[in-house]
């Protein structure tokens, strides 16, 4: 067995080696380390720990089996005064007993086994095991693909479980927890669809919304299941959304020239009140800025007072659309699991049909090449079509994931400096933030294919990666690759 020591001592090499020393021999203080020196600490720190995560892991994993029920006071926790092995693991690491019992489960399922007959048996799972020896990936991770995998265990085949531990911990890699959240969740509605209809009925029970007042103040708390939820969250992000880029043009004057420059035309949410104002914004120009809590809060007074009949009709959610996607077999026999945009958490078919049946829900119904073969009742005009068709590419903004309310349609060859077109080839949805951070720090961006199946790219600069190694975007990044 290899020592579990030398990764993690290698990965300790690795942050001295990252981390610079003056000429004197004295280590740099992070106050004088520059941008490059900065991310390869960071990198390296990382790397480090998710090293130790999986070395502290096994260690977590062995004071369990030694403190196991049935050696009573002679097991490790107890003698050392602790009722279990998670209370031991959580106090002497400062953690919560949640965090240890989770490390200690990653352990267990990561550890090789002995069987009762005495041999020497692979990990539960191997996979796991090997993306956190690698430090690929670290616990949160890890505990978060086990555990899924855990829940439909009983409703896959073993081949088919160990192809998609393998995937996820291939897709795990330099994505934050919440971004694989989503590609766990879709994961499990596509290994266990028929586990998605009980767990729907369960949510829509558990949807409420509490109304209280105390202080002089109203209090809201919501719990919404995915289907109630779509719109909610849709129409707020996009009445915010607007008014973040209507304070972004006020700051820079006019933003007309430097917007036709690089920016495609509309947004996959747009709209503005009269005279391109946002219906969020205050008057006075002096007003303090206001949270994105505090906009979110005035997004669903304006939507309440319109819903009340108010005169006006600057509300700028023109545009901002809830989609759901299923193919055509899906559509057909109502197998299988539907996606949401903007909602993580992946829909029954049948509850997708009964989302299109409504107002202001568009079903995107696709073949079984990917080809979009139906917009349902709302398709517009060409403009709209093709911000619909770089959604179900792009899945949000191709380079964070936000929902496609929150992105515009941006040229990548320029519509004035390169005469680059307006087509789909040519058109990548991003977030105004990724889309200052592309333009600004000399990132490219390549698109390998057509349709809505195409790869998006994004190349970074040389000051960033030398090699300029491409970096995978879009929804290939954040949807399950089954």
């Amino acid at each position: 067995m290899n020592d579990p020591l030398v990764t993690l001592l290698d990965a300790i090499a690795g942050v001295g080696d990252a981390w610079p020393v003056s000429a004197s021999g004295q280590r740099l203080a992070v106050e004088s380390l520059d941008q490059a020196q900065l991310v390869a600490a960071n990198e390296s720190l990382g790397r480090l720990r998710r090293h130790l995560d999986a070395v502290h892991s096994r260690v977590a994993s062995e004071i369990a089996r030694q403190s196991r029920p049935e050696l009573g006071p002679d097991g490790l926790a107890k003698k050392h005064g602790y009722r279990n092995p998670i209370a031991l693991v959580a106090a002497t690491t400062g953690t919560t007993n949640g965090d240890a019992a989770r490390l200690v489960a990653v352990g267990e399922a990561t550890t090789p086994r002995r069987t009762f007959s005495g041999e020497d048996a692979p990990a539960r799972h191997p996979h796991v095991a090997a993306g956190l020896a690698s430090g690929s990936i670290g616990m949160p991770a890890a505990s978060a693909i086990i555990a899924m995998l855990d829940r439909v265990a009983f409703r896959c085949d073993r081949e088919t479980l160990d192809a998609a531990e393998q995937t996820l911990v291939q897709q795990a890699a330099g994505l934050t927890l919440d971004q694989l959240a989503k590609v766990i969740a879709r994961a499990e509605a596509h290994l266990d669809p028929d586990g998605l209809e009980p767990k729907e009925s369960e949510l829509r029970a558990d949807r409420s919304v509490h109304m209280f007042e105390r202080a002089g103040m109203l209090h809201l708390r919501a719990t919404l299941d995915p289907e109630t939820a779509a719109p909610v969250k849709t129409a707020i992000e996009a009445l915010v959304s607007a008014e973040f880029r209507a304070q972004t043009d006020a700051q820079r004057g006019s933003g007309a020239g430097a917007r036709a420059a690089g920016a495609g035309v509309g947004t996959a949410g747009e709209g503005a009140g009269p005279g391109g104002q946002s219906a969020l914004a205050p008057t006075d120009p002096d007003a303090p800025r206001r949270t994105v809590p505090q906009m979110q809060a005035d997004a669903l007074a304006l939507i309440a007072s319109h819903f009340l009949g108010c005169d006006t009709n600057d509300a700028p959610v023109h545009g901002a659309t809830v989609i759901v996607r299923m193919t055509l077999d899906q559509l057909t026999t109502g197998a299988g699991a539907a996606l949401i945009d903007g909602i993580d958490q992946p829909v029954t078919v049948a509850t997708a049909r009964r989302m299109a049946a409504g107002g202001g829900i568009i079903p995107c119904v696709l073949g079984s090449r990917g080809e979009i073969l139906d917009w349902g009742r709302e398709k517009r005009l060409f403009t709209r079509a093709q911000k619909l068709a770089l959604a179900e590419r792009d899945g949000g903004c191709a380079g964070c994931g936000l929902p496609p309310g929150m992105t515009k349609v941006h040229h990548i060859r320029w519509w004035a400096r390169d005469a680059g077109p307006t087509d789909l080839d040519n058109g990548v949805l991003l977030c105004d933030s990724c889309h200052h951070r592309i333009h600004d720090n000399g990132w490219d961006i390549r698109i390998d294919g057509t349709g809505i199946t195409a790869r998006v790219w994004f190349i970074p600069p040389a000051h960033v990666d030398p090699c300029r190694a491409p970096r995978l975007g879009g929804r290939a990044r954040y949807d399950y690759a089954a």
